[in-house]
């Protein structure tokens, strides 16, 4: 095999950041050089590549471009999540969204509630979501409560992980013990220390590939609740504008954007109003 040589460029570093930049609204400062070298050092050896220049070539051709950027983005994007992230989100949205939601607009009793987890990475969010939603239907009088949930993510590999839909014990420790008896399916091997979700739960979610850099996100009904959480982090300030602006056009009047609790929409001009901590209703006509 070819000896691969050691680091990458300032020219192919901007080259990159560029490329990741325009297609994903991904922003990469100087700091990441070495995790960028590290990760993507991984996909030049693994393509028998002599350096990170030649895979800078490959990935900014037109082949490239069509072969390699899915594997380039899930090496370069951070895939941080857990069950019950942020739990405060879960207790606001079945404590107050939700019943706010069916009074208002009938949600989940003249049609379902419609929710989407915009960046689900390994499916632990749109799953919790599911867990949540399958509890406060069993607990709503009338037994025709009814959800649907779309969870996507620019990352066809963990999008496979999702679908799939296995996690190791630990992962899934910050799961209530209720729900962990009712909703996880241990391994019949027990060595291998794994669970899988029930299928009444993964029958709730639906998953797809998405770029929220994308014009158009596909929904073909308002939603009643959208999960943006620890995203915008990664985007600069006008990048962050556009895809609020595109993300509360698919909410439908009274509905509820949930960010995460280090990002802030202070000072974006949006039809979204503050009614808890990161969490916000579009309140326009």
């Amino acid at each position: 095999m070819t000896q691969q040589a050691d680091g990458i460029s300032e020219r192919d570093y901007r080259r990159l950041s560029d490329l990741i930049r325009s297609e994903s609204g991904i922003e990469f400062s100087p700091a990441k050089r070495t995790m960028i070298e590290t990760r993507l050092g991984k996909r030049a050896r693994a393509l028998h590549m002599p350096s990170l220049s030649a895979y800078c070539d490959y990935v900014t051709s037109r082949e490239g471009r069509r072969e390699e950027w899915p594997r380039l983005i899930d090496a370069v994007t951070t895939h941080k999540t857990d069950f019950f992230r942020e739990p405060a989100h879960f207790d606001y949205l079945v404590d107050h969204a939700v019943p706010e939601l069916t009074r208002v607009s009938g949600a989940g009793l003249r049609r379902p509630l419609l929710v989407w987890s915009s960046a689900c990475s390994t499916g632990e969010e749109p799953y919790t979501l599911a867990m949540v939603l399958t509890e406060y239907a069993r607990s709503v009088p009338s037994a025709a409560f009814r959800f649907q949930i779309e969870a996507t993510d620019i990352s066809q590999g963990v999008l496979e992980t999702a679908l799939a839909a296995v996690y190791q014990e630990a992962a899934v420790e910050p799961v209530p013990e209720a729900l962990r008896r009712r909703y996880l399916l241990r391994s019949r091997q027990r060595d291998r220390q794994q669970v899988r979700i029930a299928p009444e739960i993964r029958a709730r979610v639906a998953f797809r590939p998405l770029n929220l850099m994308d014009a158009n996100y596909g929904f073909a009904d308002p939603l009643d609740i959208v999960f943006c959480r620890n995203v915008m982090i990664y985007f600069e300030r006008q990048v962050q504008h556009q895809v609020l602006l595109r993300i509360a056009a698919t909410l439908r009047k009274d509905g509820y954007l949930v960010m995460g609790h280090s990002e802030s929409l202070n000072g974006l001009d949006l039809p979204l109003s503050q009614v808890a901590p990161t969490v916000y209703r579009r309140m326009d006509a």
